[in-house]
């Protein structure tokens, strides 16, 4: 399939301009072009040469003029023929499997850590296409049947990068089974239930939170068990969390933010009314979502609000 059709396709639902067309490749999870300017112009040159598309500059006041493609009779009858061929059979090419491989000459240390590398990935992933998915950018939602289209597309994405974490899960228990090695960062966890409300209570983990990277795998525990809501306990955060010369607390919490989970810390009185964390747990109070307390019942009444 080549970028042209990809370019049809999104001019059959609305004509746009060379950028339009560069942000939607780019915010898209299926048409996988690099969507740079060479790439995209080059394309819509051959098409306008080839009379499938045509375009118009339009002069604006207060901006630059700008070309808007429009796609024609016979660009429209290009894709039709294209959208009534055989599919091809999906690829597959995965880097890692080749890593993989060849990967018995390391130790079980280090496969471990290659194997927990490429989690972090899928984890990120997986993150970003739900993310995507939340957003519904750039779908056209011409009718309920081209809705549950682009759905379905979402959730093939979405289910491939699932079953990928759920397969290296699998293979690091069935290769260290009999090893006793244990997960480097494993979570202490509990769903909590209260009449049709949910959160994910977050106990400990073997290695503190740390990390922007450590709360991405809360925002990913959150979106496995689909749950938007997690009260996280002390021991699990680490000393970096409350020194703000380190930016950990901020970077944590604009990813709760981001992503649309509403978290809750239980923390000992003593370390909020420290220096100048108390003045940030006093502006993180005031806000809708990630909040401060000394006990579970006060957080967990506001996580469940």
């Amino acid at each position: 399939m080549s970028i042209q059709l990809a370019i049809l396709g999104v001019l059959s639902w609305k004509p746009s301009t060379g950028y339009e067309l560069k942000k939607i490749f780019e915010d898209s999870s299926f048409m996988y072009w690099s969507g740079n300017n060479n790439q995209i112009y080059k394309a819509l040159m051959k098409l306008e040469d080839e009379d499938l598309v045509t375009s118009e500059l339009v002069h604006q006041e207060t901006s630059p003029s700008k070309k808007i493609y429009t796609i024609t009779e016979e660009g429209l009858k290009e894709l039709k023929e294209w959208l009534v061929s055989s599919p091809e059979a999906p690829e597959i090419k995965k880097t890692f499997l080749v890593q993989l491989a060849w990967s018995d000459m390391l130790s079980n240390q280090e496969l471990s850590e290659v194997l927990s590398k490429y989690e972090n990935e899928i984890k990120l992933q997986l993150i970003m296409q739900k993310e995507k998915y939340r957003r519904n950018l750039h779908s056209p939602n011409r009718s309920t049947r081209e809705s549950l289209l682009w759905e379905m597309i979402s959730e093939n994405i979405i289910s491939t990068y699932t079953n990928e974490l759920n397969w290296v899960r699998e293979t690091r228990q069935k290769l260290f089974e009999n090893e006793g090695m244990e997960e480097k960062e494993k979570m202490n966890y509990q769903i909590r239930e209260m009449g049709n409300k949910k959160y994910i209570e977050f106990i400990s983990t073997t290695e503190p939170l740390r990390t922007e990277h450590d709360a991405l795998d809360l925002v990913a525990l959150c979106w496995e068990h689909e749950i938007n809501a997690i009260l996280i306990h002390y021991a699990a955060l680490s000393e970096d969390f409350f020194n703000l010369k380190t930016k950990l607390a901020g970077d944590i919490i604009q990813k709760f933010i981001n992503y649309g989970i509403k978290a809750a810390a239980i923390i000992p009185q003593e370390t909020i009314q420290q220096g100048r964390f108390k003045e940030m747990a006093m502006e993180t109070n005031k806000g809708n979502h990630f909040r401060l307390y000394e006990s579970k019942e006060e957080a967990e009444k506001w996580l469940l609000e």
